[in-house]
C-alpha cells in the first residue's frame, strides 16, 4: 500500500496565506528547483484561495497567477504542477484554460462539504482533458461520514479521479478521521485523501490515521507553512512512516534542506517542528541531545541529522551526551 501514496504538496499554495499571498517569483523557482528531486507527486502553486482568488478581500497576489505557474513549471521536470480552484472564485474560460496553458496537469476542484454540484461545470471540462481531476470537500468536519458519502457519489458520477476531505479548521479528531476515510474508501472507487490543519496539534496523527484507513493521498506542506496553525508538515508525516515501517519513496534529508533554508527563512512565525526535533524522535534520542548535536554541526560543518543517525545507531542514552563530538568529527573526516 505504502508506495501507492500520493504526496500533494502545497507549500506553494497554502504557504501564500501566511505571507499574505506574498509568494516571490525567486522563492516559487528556489523551491520547485529543489524539491522536484524529493519524490512528490504534484507541487500545487497559487494564492492560498486558488486560481481567481487574488482580491483586496483574499489577499492581493504581488505576481500574476500565471506568471508564478510558469515559473513553477520551469523548474518542475519530473514532479506534476497543479492548481487549486473554488468555482466561484475561479471561472473555465479566464482561470482555468490560461493555468492549462501554463502548464498545469494536476486540479483540485474545491468546495464545501456538502455542495458537491457546485464543481460539475469545472469537473466535467477537466475530465474531458485530464484524467487527474480531484475534488475538495473543505469543512469536512461538518458533515458527517454517511452525508459525505452521499456528497462522494455526486462527483464519482461526474467523473472525478479522487476525493481530498480538507479540515480547513483543524477540528477532526482521529476518531473522526477514522471514520470518515473508512467511510469513503469502503463506499467509493475515488481515491481517497486527506489535507489535515494543525489548529488542535493533531495533523500529522490525522493524516497517519486516514493512510491507515485506506487514503492513498496527502495534501500537506513543507515545515507545516499554511494558514493559521498551518498543515500537516510534509517531512514530520514522512519520519513517521518510516519509524513505522511503512517508508514513502521520497528523499527525507533533501526534504529537511529544504525545510530549514528556503521555506524557514520566509516564514513570519515558525509554526513547524525543526529538522533537528524530527530526527531526534526518529532515532529514539533523548531530545535534550539536541543542542549538543547542533553546536558539534557547526564545529565540524557536518550535517545534525548524520549526528542523530549514528546517535540513533548506538543507542545512545541521556548522560552520553560528549558523542555527539566524536561522531561530528568522525563524520568530517569521512567528509574531507
Amino acid at each position: 500500500m505504502e508506495n501507492n501514496i500520493l504526496i500533494f504538496d502545497s507549500t506553494l499554495r497554502d504557504g501564500s496565506h501566511a505571507i499574505d499571498q506574498k509568494l516571490e517569483l525567486t522563492t516559487i523557482a528556489d523551491y520547485c528547483r529543489e524539491i522536484d528531486d524529493c519524490g512528490m507527486h504534484t507541487v500545487m502553486v497559487g494564492h492560498g484561495n486558488g486560481l481567481g482568488g487574488s482580491s483586496i478581500h483574499g489577499g492581493l497576489l504581488k505576481f500574476d497567477e500565471i506568471e508564478m505557474l510558469r515559473t513553477a513549471k520551469a523548474n518542475l521536470k519530473k514532479t506534476k504542477l497543479g492548481v487549486f480552484i473554488v468555482p466561484g472564485l475561479g471561472t473555465v474560460q479566464r482561470n482555468l484554460i490560461p493555468a492549462i496553458e501554463a502548464g498545469a496537469e494536476v486540479f483540485n476542484v474545491a468546495t464545501n462539504c456538502t455542495e458537491a454540484t457546485g464543481t460539475i461545470s469545472h469537473v466535467n471540462f477537466l475530465t474531458q482533458k485530464f484524467s487527474e481531476v480531484y475534488v475538495v470537500f473543505m469543512m469536512c468536519h461538518l458533515a458527517n461520514a454517511p452525508t459525505l458519502l452521499e456528497q462522494a457519489k455526486i462527483i464519482e458520477e461526474y467523473g472525478a479521479k479522487g476525493l481530498i476531505l480538507m479540515d480547513s479548521a483543524g477540528a477532526s479528531t482521529p476518531e473522526m478521521v477514522k471514520e470518515n476515510i473508512s467511510t469513503l474508501v469502503n463506499g467509493t472507487s475515488l481515491k481517497i485523501g486527506f489535507h489535515a490543519h494543525n489548529n488542535l496539534g493533531l495533523a500529522v496523527a490525522n493524516s497517519y490515521t486516514a493512510i491507515q484507513e485506506g487514503a492513498t493521498i496527502i495534501d500537506g506542506t513543507m515545515r507545516g507553512f499554511g494558514a493559521g496553525s498551518g498543515n500537516c508538515q510534509l517531512e514530520a508525516f514522512a519520519s513517521l512512516m518510516k519509524k513505522t515501517g511503512k517508508p514513502l519513496p521520497i528523499n527525507l534529508k533533501k526534504m529537511f534542506n529544504i525545510s530549514e533554508k528556503i521555506i524557514r527563512p520566509i516564514m513570519p512565525r515558525d509554526c513547524g517542528i525543526p529538522a533537528v526535533n524530527i530526527a531526534s524522535g526518529m532515532t529514539e534520542i533523548f531530545s535534550a541531545f539536541i543542542i549538543p548535536v547542533r553546536l558539534a554541526a557547526e564545529k565540524y560543518g557536518v550535517d545534525p541529522i548524520d549526528i542523530f543517525e549514528e546517535l540513533g545507531r548506538r543507542r545512545a542514552a541521556p548522560g552520553q551526551e560528549d558523542l555527539t563530538l566524536e561522531i561530528a568529527q568522525s563524520l568530517s573526516k569521512e567528509k574531507k
